[in-house]
């Protein structure tokens, strides 16, 4: 069987192949500024998730790399895009097709050879969430690693706050110092 993998990820299963079904569009024409900044209000800044564009290539490149009658486990990190791919893929005509439901964070990382710097259950996480220690997965870790897990995410927040509270005292200092500017 031959694990195929829609994602960039920090981490990936070892001898799997990557063909994205979704790309990140890097795009600055007129049609995706408005998608992209709808994105980061949308929350991408809090996920960390960039702008996605379908890959019209994805079946060409999938077709290339294998048969029909290849057996495929369709992977992504929480399942969505996995499941378009196989849809799309049984449509062409690809039988032998392996969806991992809940994707690589339901699965457990005893269960796949693993190869990157961090586990499968963290390798799509991204953005503030995973900066401060909220996604699921960063909770379910601090519940099992105890307090020194939490107290790194708790200084981060602690430091966030510290930093906005800076800006916002020395935007104060510069609108006063303009204010008099202005009068003088």
């Amino acid at each position: 069987m031959i694990l195929l993998f829609l994602h960039v990820l920090k981490a990936w299963v070892k001898g799997s192949t990557w063909i994205p079904i979704f790309d990140v569009d890097n795009g600055l024409d007129i049609g995706t500024i408005p998608r992209k900044v709808t994105n980061f209000a949308m929350g991408g800044w809090w996920s960390g998730m960039p702008t996605l564009s379908f890959d019209n290539s994805f079946l060409p490149k999938v077709m290339e790399k294998f048969p029909k009658d290849a057996e495929l486990i369709v992977a992504c990190q929480k399942g969505l895009r996995s499941l378009a791919a196989c849809e799309q893929l049984y449509n062409a005509g690809y039988k032998n097709l392996f969806w991992v439901q809940g994707g690589f964070e339901a699965a457990e990382e005893e269960d796949l050879v693993v190869e990157g710097s961090v586990p499968l259950k963290f390798a799509g996480i991204g953005g503030v969430s995973e900066f401060l220690g909220w996604t699921d997965q960063q909770r379910a870790a601090a519940a099992k690693e105890g307090w020194g897990y939490r107290l790194v995410f708790s200084a981060r927040l602690i430091g966030l706050f510290l930093v906005a509270d800076a800006l916002f005292i020395g935007a104060q200092q510069v609108g006063h110092y303009l204010q008099e500017i202005r009068t003088h």
